[in-house]
Order: C-alpha cells, then sequence, then structure tokens
C-alpha cells in the first residue's frame, strides 16, 4: 500500500513540548516563534524530517503555522482544515485559528505588540518575512533570524534524511529534451536583467532535467536547487547518493553536479558580484541573505520554469489522457463493487484500500504500472464527508452506512501522468435535502466545464461560474474551486488556479481541477471534480473573438441517484449525457463483464 492507515496525530506532548520550547526561546533572548509547516523548497509535502508543526502540535494538515507567544500560543490553518485542526491540537496548549479569517500578519499584530519574534529563515520565504517584520514593526515589535531552530534542539529523534535514487523521465513523456528547456530558461533570466536564477522549488527542477524521485510521499520529486545563468550554465545541488551512473551521465551533459550539502558554498561563490533571480514567494529568506552577504544583487524574478511547466506541451497532454483513461477504469472497477456492498458492511478504509488495488490492476494491464497514489486518499463516509481535506486512519475508520453519502478523492501517479478525481456516492436512498445540494454543486461543475473565454482571463474571473447555483441557495464552500496538476509531478501546481486568488491567466496547455463542493457539518459533505485541460482558441460561430475552453481529461460516471433533474437546464443535461456516453465508449473495452454492466447503468442518459 502506498498509504498507511496509522494514527499518528498525539498531541499528549504537545503541553511539554511548548513548555520546553518556551525556555530553550529564553537562550535566544526572544519572546516567541513561528513555526510553519514548510522546509527549505516550501513543498507541499515533506519530508518526514522537517514535520516541526506537527512535532509541536499534533497537527497533520498540509497547511498550517504556529506561534508561541509567552503565555498564548495558535496553530493558523485554511478552510479545508477547520474541523481537523479542532480534532487534532490541544487546544488547552493551542487556539485553533483560520488564517482565512485571521492572517499570521494580523494575529501577530494583535497578540506580538512589542514582542521580538524568532523566525528559522530557512523556513520561511522572502515576502513572508516582509509581511511579517511589518505586522511586528508597526506594533513595536522586532522579527529575529535564527542561526538554530530551537525545535531541532529539542527534537531528540528526529528522523534522518533518505536517499532513493532519481529515475530520468523518458522523452516519450517528458515531450522536450532538458537542455532545451534549460535555453528556455537562460533566454528568461536575461530577457528579466538578471545574470543567473536560483530554482528553489524541487518540481521545477525535477521538470527543467527530466528526474523524478522519491524524497517525499506522493509526488516524484527530487529534493534539489538549481541555478541557470543567462549563458546556459546549469549547476544541479542533489545529494550524489541518488544519482546511478546513467543519470548522473544524462544530469552532467546538460549541468554542473553539486552536492546537496554545498548549496550555500556554491551559490556564495556563483552570486558573487551577479544580479540574481529569486522568486520571492517560493525562495526562503536564507537564500536572500546568502546573495546579499556574497556581494550580489537580488533582483525579483517569478521562478521562469513555473509557467513552461504549466503549459503542458502534446507529450504530456497524451499522457494526462492515456492516464485518466486507466485511472477512470480503476475507478468504475472499485465503484462497481462497491455498489455491490450492503450498507453496513464495509468500512473507509476498506475502499481506499480497494481502490488502491484497482489503480495497481489496470496500471498492469496497461503496461504504465501505478508509481504512488497523488495524495493521501480522502475517504469520508456521513460526517467525514464534511471535513474537507478528511484523512482515514484506524481510529476514526468509519463504516459506509444507509442513507448517508460517501465521498472519495483520490489520485494516481503514473509516469505519463497525474490524476485527482472526487465523486460522491450515495449509500442507500439519499433524502431529498441531499439530492437538492447534489445537484447544485453539479451546476457548478458543469458551469465550469461548458465554460467559454478570451485569452487573458483568470481563475477569479471563472470561480463564480461553480459557485453560483449554491449562492442562489445561499450556502458556499470554503476551498478554491480548482488548482493546477503536474505531468507525473505535483498534483497542486501553480501559478494557475481557478479560484478567488487566481490571478494567472488560463493558457492552452494547462492543466486544472474543477471541484466545487459544500460541507453540512456533523452530517455529510460533496464534491465532485474532474481534470480539465485549457484548449486552444478558437472561433464561435456567429461570434467576434476567439475562444479558449476546457476539455474534461477525467472519465468516471457521475452519480444519477444523487441528481435532481428539475433543478438542471436543458444544456446542463445534454452535458451530462455526452459525458457519460464519453465514459461509456472510452472505458467498457477494459472492463469485465460485470463492470460494463455497471458502468452501462450508470452512464444512462438522465431521462431514462
Amino acid at each position: 500500500m502506498f498509504q498507511n492507515f496509522d494514527d499518528v496525530s498525539d498531541s499528549s506532548t504537545s503541553a511539554s513540548r511548548v513548555a520546553d520550547l518556551r525556555e530553550r526561546l529564553k537562550a535566544f533572548d526572544i519572546d516567541g516563534m513561528v513555526i510553519p509547516r514548510a522546509d527549505r523548497h516550501q513543498n507541499e509535502y515533506i519530508p518526514e524530517s522537517e514535520a516541526r508543526l506537527e512535532w509541536l502540535s499534533a497537527f497533520t494538515g498540509s497547511a498550517g503555522t504556529a506561534v508561541v507567544l509567552p503565555h498564548k500560543a495558535a496553530v493558523l490553518s485554511d478552510g479545508r482544515y477547520t474541523i481537523q485542526l479542532r480534532e487534532q491540537i490541544d487546544i488547552a496548549v493551542f487556539d485553533p485559528v483560520s488564517s482565512v479569517e485571521t492572517s499570521l500578519g494580523d494575529y501577530l499584530s494583535e497578540h506580538g505588540k512589542g514582542l521580538t519574534i524568532g523566525i528559522d529563515p530557512w523556513l520561511v520565504t522572502i515576502s513572508g518575512v516582509k509581511r511579517l517584520k511589518d505586522a511586528l514593526e508597526a506594533r513595536g515589535g522586532k522579527l529575529v533570524m535564527l542561526a538554530d531552530n530551537p525545535i531541532d534542539l529539542a527534537w531528540t529523534d528526529r528522523p534522518t534524511a533518505s536517499a532513493p535514487a532519481v529515475r530520468l523521465q523518458p522523452i516519450e513523456f517528458a515531450g522536450r529534451q532538458a537542455a532545451d528547456k534549460i535555453a528556455e530558461i537562460a533566454r528568461a533570466v536575461e530577457a528579466a536583467g538578471c545574470d543567473l536564477t536560483v530554482l528553489t522549488d524541487p518540481a521545477s527542477v525535477s521538470w527543467l532535467f527530466n528526474i523524478r524521485g522519491n524524497d517525499v510521499a506522493h509526488t516524484p520529486l527530487v529534493l534539489s536547487f538549481a541555478t541557470v545563468s543567462k549563458t546556459g550554465e546549469a549547476v544541479l545541488f542533489v545529494d550524489p547518493r541518488k544519482l546511478g551512473d546513467e543519470v548522473k551521465a544524462a544530469l552532467e551533459a546538460v549541468a554542473r553536479i553539486a552536492p546537496y550539502e554545498d548549496f550555500t558554498q556554491g551559490l556564495r561563490a556563483l552570486a558573487a558580484g551577479a544580479k540574481t533571480g529569486l522568486d520571492k514567494d517560493l525562495a526562503v529568506a536564507a537564500i536572500e541573505e546568502i546573495v546579499r552577504e556574497a556581494g550580489g544583487t537580488v533582483m525579483a524574478m517569478d521562478d521562469p520554469v513555473r509557467l513552461p511547466r504549466a503549459r503542458k506541451n502534446e507529450a504530456e497532454i497524451a499522457g494526462s489522457r492515456a492516464a485518466h483513461k486507466r485511472d477512470g477504469a480503476a475507478m468504475v472497477a472499485c465503484l462497481a463493487w462497491l455498489d455491490r456492498q450492503a450498507p453496513g458492511s464495509v468500512s473507509e478504509i476498506e475502499v481506499a484500500e480497494a481502490l488502491e488495488q484497482s489503480r495497481i490492476r489496470f496500471g498492469e494491464a496497461d503496461g504504465e504500472a501505478l508509481q504512488d497514489i497523488s495524495f493521501d486518499t480522502i475517504a469520508g463516509a456521513g460526517p467525514h464527508g464534511a471535513i474537507v481535506h478528511y484523512r482515514v486512519n484506524r481510529a476514526s475508520n468509519r463504516t459506509l452506512c444507509d442513507g448517508e453519502l460517501f465521498l472519495l478523492d483520490s489520485g494516481g501517479q503514473y509516469r505519463d501522468g497525474t490524476t485527482d478525481i472526487t465523486r460522491t456516492i450515495a449509500i442507500g436512498e439519499p433524502v431529498a435535502d441531499m439530492r437538492a445540494m447534489f445537484t447544485r454543486v453539479l451546476k457548478g461543475m458543469i458551469g465550469i466545464s461548458l465554460a467559454r473565454f478570451p485569452k487573458g482571463t483568470r481563475g477569479v474571473d471563472l470561480d463564480v461560474l461553480a459557485r453560483i447555483a449554491l449562492w442562489k441557495a445561499g450556502v458556499d464552500y470554503a476551498h478554491g474551486t480548482g488548482h493546477g496538476v503536474g505531468a507525473f509531478l505535483a498534483v497542486h501546481e501553480g501559478p494557475q488556479t481557478l479560484s478567488r486568488r487566481g490571478m494567472t491567466a488560463f493558457e492552452p496547455g494547462m492543466i486544472v481541477s474543477n471541484e466545487p463542493g459544500y460541507y453540512k457539518e456533523g452530517a455529510y459533505g460533496i464534491r465532485i471534480e474532474n481534470l480539465v485541460l485549457v484548449t486552444r482558441e478558437s472561433d464561435i460561430e456567429g461570434g467576434e473573438t476567439s475562444m479558449m475552453g476546457f476539455e474534461t481529461l477525467t472519465l468516471c460516471p457521475i452519480d444519477r441517484r444523487l441528481i435532481d433533474p428539475g433543478l438542471m437546464t436543458a444544456e446542463e443535461i445534454t452535458w451530462l449525457d455526452a459525458y457519460h456516453a464519453q465514459v461509456r465508449g472510452a472505458l467498457t473495452p477494459m472492463l469485465d463483464v460485470d463492470e460494463a454492466a455497471w458502468l452501462a447503468e450508470a452512464t444512462r442518459p438522465l431521462a431514462s
């Protein structure tokens, strides 16, 4: 199994660890400390050795920050983790705070007046440091960069970092040679008026050099830094233990290889007297300080790899389509199996296990083995479905009961693509309220699927299409409608998003999720998610402006039992019936007789 279900969260030690941390802070001559869930690369998934927030607070969500002050402590996280945060932390030690309602800067402005607060500059971005500094100084406080992390000094059984082998991403899936990509980035560096840039995001480094790894859970990243100069010289800082002879030879053909532990020294030499481009939202503050100490000039520069990485080339698009086809077959096989189980006879964990085995089966049958799941499967029955990023464990494991909804959000990592899909399933007979809310969510998902939009359109411009049916009913959801997705890379990839914060214009080749939802705390959750590909501009008959649109990549039926046709328009019903026909035609040849029969029933036209 790529996922284990052990309950790793234990808040019983939080009180003693916070008390010990407060004593240690005195030796640093500071009043408090900010502890983000972060590593030096700002990864979504971090190595166990970097899980400082979890060690201190027991909170395991993928986004969060702790603040420890002399007489107060808090953990801040966003709307995805509102319920999980309260359940995991010791509220006698930490206040749970919504980062949507109260930013970290706002919290420090309110509670950090006149205090000296420390941070580890390897864990906070350049822009993040500025926000914290401004918030504290406005209230007479002070921000201090710590040479040592007090958490690391107290964490005596901290895991050691592993060194899994680096693999080459075949050109049939990568679509472009690493040398061509490096040359493109070199041109971008020169165009930005810089001498070199530092790539701190391992997804950018892995894409640029056509390499993949196993350094963090569920995302095939190689933890590494890289620099690219305006003249095309590239340096890759990576643990040499990870490089076999073939991989090393391929990398040495396009770059100089240096040990990961030599990054500080190597960057200091490269940045001396040079204009160095840093993405201030991605690069940590320690890197800025290295450049300045070397006599270099820090230039604000967006990571030049992010947009080329987001614009999938033809090979990456073809790979994604193939990955979604086999992944859809795996989903159908699992859902057909689940439909045969009597309510009350199967648990959340059993479904997650069955789905992973189904992905393994179809990966082997298609000749592209499942490499990993793309994130811990969200398998939420009944009230657990209302926890947006619920992670089932053996303690929380719940049976799927009659009359409930079951939310299943999962994905696979294949060499040719990354998938992410959510389906909400009726267990037994759904009540009218469930069907009404499900249909409103479906209307939002179809609204995005049908959208046509001109060049320059951003996620913030389209997000309302997914919410309007819910808003008309007086409800909403506290997460973005969609995130970018990589090509056998991160399942959450920027810069494109479909959300109120989505300020990057969509471009052909970008892949984004389409996942509106509704969550009734204590009762049920609903989310329907497909991945969609931004298409090239084309003319509309009778129109005057060429428009882009979305091609749906995900292939899996949507539960007809939860749809109220009376709430849908004719256009929405036409879209759904056409989508189901496409799913049926694509997947039936891959299924056994019983699975194909289930799919035929699940994809019947809505009116039949």
